[in-house]
């Protein structure tokens, strides 16, 4: 299985925020043996995150998609994810329970009465409001749900709140997979040598040892080592350092001078 990721809001794609969610679920997948596979931004457009969702829907991926599933003007996630799996929105009824769970608490915080029918307590109910079908995701921080439909799992942009929440589903929805997309990357610097002019070694690889991915990395002004290409290898650990040792030996008959070696 695949993973991908969707993040949600206007406020990313303006730069008024920095995304914080990309590195974090690479480090969460890596720190279990996986990888993500693609990611989306998209911005608080209905349209636009309901085609999003269409397809994360059609792909069959496990797909984590943060922010929007609040209940004010700029948030659409819900109805998105409604529209793209085709079914209606409904108040689940255990999302009911802990909302409200949690106004008694934030009520009893303040030294207030809990009155259940205060208009704003029950506009806060929408954010219980899910695609008929979907599960909740439990949110260890304030008690409001996410909602999974298929594989598709809506948590909220905080990343107080996201990171715990897709923590637990990959520990437990998906803790069979842990350690099943393991890759080793081992790479060396080249110097004096054009990408072109390497191409046809870097096809001859991966036609040989399938499986393995080849990379290359230009740089044209690093501090340490200047001009100089990182071209390395990427699979599973004996795959991969089988691929590299092959690398190596091409390089040498290519006549490319070769530097430090990095296995990640």
């Amino acid at each position: 299985m695949n993973f991908g990721l969707i993040i949600i809001g206007d406020e990313i794609l303006s730069g008024k925020r920095q995304d914080k969610h990309l590195p974090k679920v690479i480090e969460l997948l890596a720190a279990r043996g996986l990888q993500l596979s693609w990611a989306r931004y998209v911005g608080d457009d209905r349209e636009r995150i309901t085609a999003v969702l269409r397809d994360a829907f059609a792909s069959g991926d496990a797909v984590f998609s943060c922010g929007g599933i609040g209940a004010t003007p700029d948030d659409h996630t819900r109805q998105c994810a409604a529209a793209a799996a085709g079914v209606e929105l409904i108040l689940h009824p255990q999302a009911r329970e802990l909302i409200i769970e949690r106004m008694k608490e934030v009520a009893a915080e303040q030294g207030n009465v809990f009155e259940p029918d205060r208009a704003d307590n029950m506009h806060r109910l929408n954010m219980g409001v899910f695609p008929a079908g979907a599960q909740i995701i439990p949110n260890p921080y304030n008690k409001i749900p996410g909602f999974t439909v298929g594989e598709v799992h809506f948590v909220p942009g905080f990343p107080v709140m996201a990171w715990p929440m897709i923590e637990n589903l990959l520990d437990g929805r998906y803790a069979h997979l842990h350690g099943g997309q393991k890759q080793t990357e081992r790479s060396v610097i080249v110097f004096g040598a054009m990408e072109a002019s390497l191409t046809p070694l870097m096809e001859a690889i991966e036609a040989e040892h399938v499986g393995v991915k080849v990379f290359s990395l230009p740089s044209v002004d690093h501090p340490q080592w200047g001009r100089h290409i990182e071209l390395g290898v990427k699979g599973t650990e004996v795959a991969s350092q089988d691929a590299f040792t092959a690398l190596k030996h091409k390089l040498n008959q290519f006549g490319a001078s070769m530097g430090p070696e990095m296995v990640r």
